[in-house]
C-alpha cells in the first residue's frame, strides 16, 4: 500500500504538490520558506495555473478551519499574501476569486483571532493595485460583516478593541479597494454609506472625546494612533478626502442621521468635531455643499427642540469658520434666508410658547434655550458674513435691512402672529444680526456700498423711543464708519491732553468719502443730535454718539465736515442748556460731558492753537467749579451730579463767537461757523416716532388733511413779498409751537377718545374720500368731446357726441 500511495503522489499535479510542500508537519514550524519560493517562481513562471493553486490553498484552508487546525490557517493564509504581493499578472483575478473566498470564510468564523487574521490579509489585498478590472466582484459581504465587527462588543476589552480596529481597518481596505473603480459596485451609494459612515462615528465618539487639533493627526503620537479613535479618524478623513463632488451627500447624510438617532446635536462637542473632520477632510471648492446639507436639516428639524436647533447653528458656526472665502456657494442670500427664518421662528416659539400656535400635546418651550439659540444664529450669521467679499457683504446687509419691520414702511409682521411685541423683537434680533454683519466691514467706496436704500431705513430707526433698537443702531453706525480700527481707543468718553498717545490712523478724506458726506452729511448730524436729546439715552448711547462723532471725524472728514461737526457739538451745548427739552438733569450733564470731550478731541484734529488753547481754559474751570460737566464724573458707576442744574454761563461754556474768530484766522468758513446748527424736521421723524395704534392713525389723518384737494381748493395762491418773508422768519418759532401743539392735540384725541366718537371720524373721513374718488371717476370715465363738434338735445341742452376712431375725420398731416 506504501507504494501504491506513492505512485498516487507522484500522479498528482504539480502545483498540488508545490503548495502541500509549503506546510511542515508541526506547524508551530511556521512555512517552509525554500518551499514557498519553489511555489512562488512556478506561479510566476506558470501565470495559468494561479487559480487553481488559489482554489487548492481554499479547499485546504476551508478543511483546516472545519478540524480546528488553526497552525495550518495562519500558514495558508500566509501563503496566498505572498503570492499575492509577487504575482502582479492579468490572470491574478481567478485567484482573487479564491482570496476572498478564503478570507470570508475566516470572517464568519467565531474565533477573534481568525477574524482579525482575515482583516490583515484583505487590507494587504486592498493595497495592491490591480493591472486589469474585475466585473464580476462583489464586496457587500465585505462592508456589512466589517461594520458588524466595528460595533463588536467582545467581553475581554482587549480583543474587543482589536476586533473593532480590525473591522476600521477592513472599512479603509474596501474604500481604497473600490473608490477609484468604476466597475466596481459603487462605495458611495446610500445602502454602503449607511453602513460605513455610523459605524465609524460610533468608534470616534466611543473613544476619548478631545477635540481635533488639526487638519490631519500626524503629530499623535504611538499610542494615540494605535486607539480606535485615532484610526477611525485616520479612515473617515481619507473617506471624505476621496469623496468627490457628487458623492459628498451620500457621505454627509449618515452624519446627520447618527447624530439625530442618538440625540448628539444637544451635546454639540461631538456633532462639532464630526463636522470639522468634514470641513478640512473634503475638497475646499465643495464646502458649500456641506453648508447647503445643514441649512437643510436645520429647515427639516424647524420644530425641534431649541438645544437641537441651537446644535446645528452651532455647527454652521463651526463650518462657516473654516469654508474658505467665498465659498459659501452660488445661493449666498438663501443661506442667510433660512437663519433669519429660523431667527423669526424662534422669537415666534419664544412668545406664543408653542410650536404650533396651540397649548395643547406639545412640548414646553423654555425662554432661555430660545434665547440661547437666538444668540447662536446670530454668531452664524456674523461667521457667515466675514467668509464673504465687500459687494456680497453689502448685498447680505440690504437683504436684512428688507426683512425688518420698518416704521412707516411695513410696521407688521403677519408672519408672527404675535403682535406689536413680536415686532419690537424680531426688530432686535435682525438689527443685532445685522451688526455682526457689519462687524469688520471696511470698504473703499462707501457711496456704493451703502446705498439709500441701507442707510435710510436704518438712520430711521435712531428715531426711535425703544432704547435698545437705537444703540444697536448706533453700534451699526460706528461699525460701518471704522474702516481703520479706531474705535477700540473711543469706547468710553474721556477728556485726552495729549492725542497723541493714541496713535491714531487718519488717512485724507478721498473723493468717495466726500462725495458721501455731501450726499448723507446732513442725515447723519440729524441723528445725533435728536439721538442725545432723547431722554431714555443712558451712558452707552452717549458713548456711542461719541465714537460716532470722533470716527466721522478720522475716516470721513474733509474742511466743510469738520465745520458742521464743531456746530453740532456747539449745539449740543445748546441743548443741555435749554429749558424747553425738559432733559432731566443726568441727561443734560451727559450732553454736557459729550459736548467737552468731543470738542476737546476736535480742536487737537484741527491743530489751531488758539481753539485748542480756548477748549483747554473751559475744561480747566470746570474741572475746578463744575466737574459734574466733564465726562469723568458723569460716565461712571455713580454719577457725581447735581439735584438740580443751575443757568451756566461764561467761562464754563464752550463760546461760539470765540471760536469763530479763531478757526477764521485759520482760513475756515467763518460764515457758516457763526451760523448755529438748527437740525431739520420732516416727516421721517413723525414716521418714526409713533408708539401705538392711535399714534399712527392720527398721523396718517394728519398728513391727508394736508395732501387733500379739498383744501389745496380752499386755499387761495399768496403773493410772496419781502414782508411775507420777514415775517415768516419771525414767526417761524411761533408757528413751530403751534404746529406742536396742534400735533399734540390731535395725538392726545386718539389715544383718549371713546372708541364710538374715533370710528365717527374715521367714517367720515372715509365718506368724504369717496366722494372725492366718485368726483375723479366722473371725470375720467365721462366720454371724450367729439371732433364733429357737439348735438344738441330735444331739451335745448348741448351733448357730446363720441365718435368711433374709424369715423374720426384727421388733417392730412396725422395720416401716413
Amino acid at each position: 500500500m506504501t507504494g501504491v500511495c506513492g505512485c498516487c503522489g507522484a500522479l498528482r499535479p504539480r502545483y498540488k504538490r508545490l503548495v502541500d510542500n509549503i506546510f511542515p508537519e508541526d506547524p508551530e514550524d511556521g512555512l517552509v520558506k525554500a518551499n514557498m519560493e519553489k511555489l512562488t517562481f512556478y506561479a510566476l513562471s506558470a501565470p495559468e495555473k494561479l487559480d487553481r493553486i488559489g482554489a487548492y490553498l481554499s479547499e485546504r484552508l476551508s478543511r483546516d478551519v472545519a478540524r480546528h487546525r488553526y497552525g495550518y490557517v495562519c500558514i495558508a493564509m500566509e501563503a496566498l499574501d505572498q503570492l499575492l504581493m509577487a504575482c502582479h499578472c492579468q490572470s491574478i483575478n481567478l485567484f482573487v476569486e479564491s482570496f476572498l473566498k478564503m478570507v470570508r470564510k475566516l470572517l464568519e468564523a467565531d474565533k477573534p483571532n481568525l477574524q482579525i487574521l482575515g482583516t490583515n490579509s484583505f487590507v494587504k489585498f486592498a493595497n495592491i493595485e490591480e493591472d486589469t478590472p474585475s466585473y464580476h466582484r462583489s464586496y457587500d459581504f465585505f462592508v456589512s460583516r466589517f461594520s458588524e465587527m466595528c460595533h463588536s462588543n467582545y467581553e475581554d476589552p482587549d480583543i474587543r478593541t482589536k476586533i473593532r480596529m480590525a473591522g476600521i481597518k477592513g472599512l479603509q481596505g474596501v474604500v481604497r479597494k473600490t473608490v477609484n473603480d468604476e466597475l466596481q459596485a459603487n462605495i458611495w451609494d446610500p445602502q454602503h454609506m449607511d453602513k460605513i459612515v455610523p459605524s465609524l462615528l460610533f468608534n470616534l465618539q466611543s473613544g476619548e472625546r478631545t477635540e481635533s487639533r488639526s487638519p490631519s493627526p500626524l503629530q499623535a503620537s504611538e499610542k494615540e494612533r494605535e486607539s480606535p479613535a485615532e484610526l477611525t479618524e485616520r479612515c473617515f478623513r481619507e473617506l471624505l478626502g476621496r469623496s468627490a463632488y457628487g458623492n459628498i451627500k451620500n457621505a454627509v447624510t449618515p452624519v446627520l442621521m447618527h447624530l439625530d438617532n442618538h440625540s448628539l446635536w444637544e451635546g454639540k462637542t461631538f456633532a462639532v468635531r464630526c463636522f470639522k473632520i468634514i470641513m478640512y477632510s473634503i475638497q475646499s471648492q465643495h464646502s458649500h455643499l456641506v453648508i447647503q446639507q445643514l441649512l437643510g436639516h436645520l429647515d427639516a428639524n424647524s420644530k425641534s427642540s431649541a438645544p437641537v436647533r441651537a446644535g446645528i447653528v452651532e455647527v454652521l458656526l463651526e463650518a462657516a469658520a473654516i469654508a474658505a472665502s467665498g465659498s459659501v456657494g452660488p445661493t449666498v442670500l438663501e443661506v442667510f434666508n433660512t437663519l433669519l427664518r429660523h431667527l423669526r421662528l424662534s422669537v415666534h416659539y419664544e412668545l406664543t410658547g408653542s410650536y404650533d400656535c396651540t397649548n395643547i400635546g406639545t412640548k414646553i418651550i423654555k425662554e432661555h434655550e430660545e434665547r440661547q439659540l437666538q444668540e447662536a444664529v446670530i454668531r452664524t450669521i456674523g461667521s457667515f458674513a466675514n467668509t464673504l467679499l465687500t459687494y456680497q457683504r453689502s448685498e447680505v446687509m440690504l437683504f436684512i435691512m428688507g426683512k425688518i419691520p420698518i416704521p412707516g414702511m411695513h410696521p407688521t409682521l403677519p408672519s408672527t402672529g404675535s403682535g406689536p411685541e413680536g415686532n419690537r423683537m424680531i426688530q432686535i434680533m435682525l438689527l443685532k444680526s445685522l451688526r455682526q454683519v457689519t462687524c469688520g466691514f471696511q470698504t473703499t467706496n462707501m457711496l456704493t456700498a451703502l446705498p439709500n436704500s441701507f442707510l435710510d431705513p436704518l438712520l430711521s430707526f435712531a428715531l426711535l423711543e425703544d432704547a435698545e433698537i437705537r444703540l444697536l443702531v448706533l453700534e451699526i453706525l460706528v461699525s460701518l464708519i471704522d474702516r481703520h480700527d479706531n474705535l477700540p481707543k473711543f469706547f468710553t468718553i474721556s477728556i485726552i491732553s495729549d492725542i497723541s498717545v493714541l496713535k491714531l490712523k487718519v488717512d485724507k478724506c478721498s473723493r468717495q468719502d466726500n462725495l458721501f458726506m455731501k450726499k448723507h452729511a446732513q442725515h447723519l448730524y440729524r441723528h445725533i443730535y435728536l439721538c442725545s436729546k432723547e431722554q431714555s439715552s443712558v451712558q452707552p448711547h452717549f458713548e456711542k454718539l461719541y465714537s460716532l462723532l470722533a470716527l466721522v471725524s478720522m475716516e470721513l472728514a474733509n474742511e466743510e465736515v469738520v465745520v458742521d461737526l464743531i456746530r453740532v457739538a456747539l449745539a449740543l451745548q445748546d441743548l443741555a442748556l435749554s429749558s424747553e427739552e425738559m432733559l432731566p438733569v443726568y441727561n443734560r450733564c451727559a450732553v454736557h460731558a459729550l459736548s467737552s470731550a468731543y470738542l476737546n478731541l476736535i480742536s487737537q484734529l484741527t491743530t489751531v492753537p488758539a481753539f485748542c488753547q480756548h477748549v483747554h481754559e473751559v475744561i480747566e474751570m470746570r474741572q475746578k467749579e463744575s466737574p459734574y460737566l466733564l465726562p469723568e464724573d458723569v460716565f461712571i458707576e455713580n454719577p457725581k451730579i447735581p439735584k438740580t442744574l443751575e443757568n451756566l454761563e461764561g467761562d464754563l461754556l464752550f463760546q461760539q463767537a470765540k471760536i469763530t474768530e479763531v478757526l477764521g484766522g485759520s482760513g475756515y468758513n467763518t460764515e457758516r461757523l457763526a451760523t448755529p446748527y438748527v437740525p431739520q424736521f420732516t416727516d421721517e421723524d413723525r414716521l418714526s416716532k409713533r408708539k401705538s395704534v392711535g399714534e399712527t392713525i392720527s398721523l396718517q389723518v394728519e398728513v391727508e388733511s394736508r395732501n387733500s384737494p379739498e383744501k389745496e381748493e380752499r386755499t387761495p395762491a399768496e403773493e410772496i413779498t419781502f414782508e411775507t418773508l420777514k415775517n415768516a422768519i419771525v414767526d417761524s418759532v411761533g408757528v413751530e409751537e403751534q404746529e406742536k401743539e396742534r400735533r399734540r392735540q390731535v395725538v392726545e384725541k386718539f389715544q383718549k377718545a371713546p372708541f364710538e366718537e374715533i370710528a365717527a371720524h374715521c367714517g367720515a373721513r372715509a365718506t368724504m374720500l369717496q366722494s372725492k374718488l366718485n368726483q375723479i371717476f366722473e371725470i375720467t370715465i365721462r366720454p371724450p368731446p367729439s371732433p364733429s363738434g357737439t348735438i344738441t338735445s330735444s331739451y335745448g341742452q348741448t351733448q357730446s357726441r363720441s365718435v368711433p376712431v374709424y369715423e374720426m375725420k384727421f388733417p392730412d398731416l396725422c395720416v401716413y
